[in-house]
């Protein structure tokens, strides 16, 4: 934070004071004496000063409060955001010498965010060599590296680069042959591109109901709203839970249907100890920001099918015959991935093991802590044949609460959280896609599910700090 918006002089005028205060937003000022810190004044100090008679053009160290909360700038993390209160965002760090050097914000420098990425492998190393070498745009070694190092993971299958998670399904829609007339059935619980794929495809997305217990698309419905324009099923790894992939294939081979396994949340997450991506027509990863493999957007596309691969990596760059420059036998799109961005993701790649693992640590640590809580209703389910690579950690308050009560009690301690996606039912581009409102388990998801801060980077302490908060709010 740029210290000259939040501090002033001492011997300012209250005038000059209230102006730094007005503009930096925070209602608050720190007041110094040559760098030291001396006190404090808040928009209500001010106010309470000019009811009581003072002038704007009195100093304001005849109304600073003398009393605050300062830190030294070495203080862990745990120590001040234990300090942090609905009244107290905003703490001053000083040096040795009682200098104001740092300040920390319980909205930014000292909030625990829900996600950020791990970054601390080669990743600078490989995008300083694509700068170097000139190749940053989507020619280049990282890309095809990238792209290999999915291949090797998931039994040798093609797989292709893409600019997001969203153009991974969109091409793999695509190169499936789903388009106008045709039905996919998607789960009525997750981000909404996958239901946007469904759509732009021109074909039309059915919404299947949720298990109550993993969360992902309910098997025991899916059969059920197969028709006769049925030509898809989009399983997706909720959260990095793992659908019934077997249950599922085995509806697919009875009704000749394809499968697209929307994997954006669980790259590290088996079935029956197969990586998730390998049990599908096709299936999609996306490298968003918050995900655990993270090349800020990117995704991935993989086909067991060679052909189909071909056919895709033409739609993928711009419809254009690979044998014949800027000539196009079909209208592509532009889905290609730098890169710069490739040169990241091999770099997450190498540290997808770490990375994994600690999350599942995380995990478990949360599980211990709150497995026996008054309040929580459920946890993330577990079965011993899934490993669940737990990309975000939530869980099911009882009803009795208000979620989103218990989730601003935490962001005013520093937490970040994040409710459960809304059914897509009850968002008005989706209701025609669902003719029935018996869907319990969606609404008992979305409206009672809380997401935790589940980065990788997150500190023991950290989790100690969470879970004591969620179980204070929750008393």
């Amino acid at each position: 934070m740029d210290l000259e918006k939040i501090t002033i002089s001492s011997g300012s005028t209250i005038l000059q004071t209230m102006k730094v205060v007005n503009d930096n937003g925070f209602g608050i000022c720190f007041v110094t004496n040559n760098k030291k810190l001396i006190g404090m004044v808040t928009d209500g100090d001010i106010r309470r000063a000019l009811l009581k008679g003072h002038l704007i053009d009195n100093i304001v160290d005849t109304v600073m409060n003398h009393k605050y909360i300062s830190l030294p700038v070495t203080s862990k993390d745990s120590l001040i955001r234990s300090k942090f209160s609905s009244k107290i965002k905003i703490i001053p760090l000083c040096d040795e010498m009682g200098n104001l050097v740092d300040v920390a914000d319980i909205f930014k420098s000292h909030r625990i965010p829900v996600l950020e990425p791990s970054l601390s492998g080669r990743e600078m190393e490989y995008v300083q060599d694509c700068i170097h070498s000139n190749w940053i745009s989507s020619q280049g070694s990282y890309v095809t590296h990238f792209e290999k190092v999915f291949s090797d993971m998931h039994h040798n299958n093609e797989a292709i680069a893409v600019s997001n998670g969203t153009s991974a399904l969109h091409l793999a829609l695509l190169s499936l042959g789903i388009g106008p007339k045709d039905e996919v059935i998607v789960p009525n619980v997750t981000f909404a591109a996958s239901v946007n794929a469904v759509i732009y495809c021109n074909a039309t997305p059915v919404l299947c109901e949720i298990d109550n217990k993993t969360w992902c698309i309910d098997c025991n419905e899916i059969e059920k709203l197969i028709s006769d324009s049925t030509k898809a099923i989009m399983p997706v790894h909720l959260y990095g839970q793992v659908c019934e992939m077997d249950k599922i294939k085995k509806i697919a081979q009875k009704y000749n249907l394809k499968i697209i396994e929307d994997c954006a949340e669980a790259i590290g997450s088996t079935y029956k100890d197969k990586p998730v991506g390998v049990f599908g027509d096709a299936s999609t990863f996306s490298f968003f920001g918050n995900k655990t493999v993270s090349t800020g957007e990117g995704g991935m596309v993989i086909f067991p099918d060679v052909e189909i691969a071909k056919k895709a990596r033409i739609l993928r760059d711009h419809g254009m015959e690979p044998s014949k420059r800027y000539w196009h036998n079909n209208v592509g799109y532009n889905f290609r991935l730098t890169n710069i961005q490739a040169a990241i993701g091999v770099a997450q790649m190498e540290r997808l093991d770490e990375i994994v693992n600690r999350k599942m640590t995380i995990a478990n640590a949360y599980d211990k802590k709150l497995s026996k809580i008054d309040g929580i209703s459920q946890l993330p389910f577990h079965q011993k044949y899934i490993r669940h690579s737990n990309w975000l950690y939530t869980i099911l308050l009882d009803k009795k609460y208000n979620r989103d009560l218990i989730s601003k009690k935490l962001m005013e301690n520093g937490i970040d959280t994040r409710p459960v996606f809304y059914p897509l039912n009850e968002m008005p581009p989706y209701k025609s896609y669902r003719h029935s409102d018996n869907l319990i388990n969606s609404r008992n998801l979305s409206y009672f599910g809380l997401s935790l801060p589940s980065s990788a980077t997150l500190k023991d302490e950290d989790i100690d700090f969470i879970t004591n908060n969620l179980i204070s709010a929750l008393k």
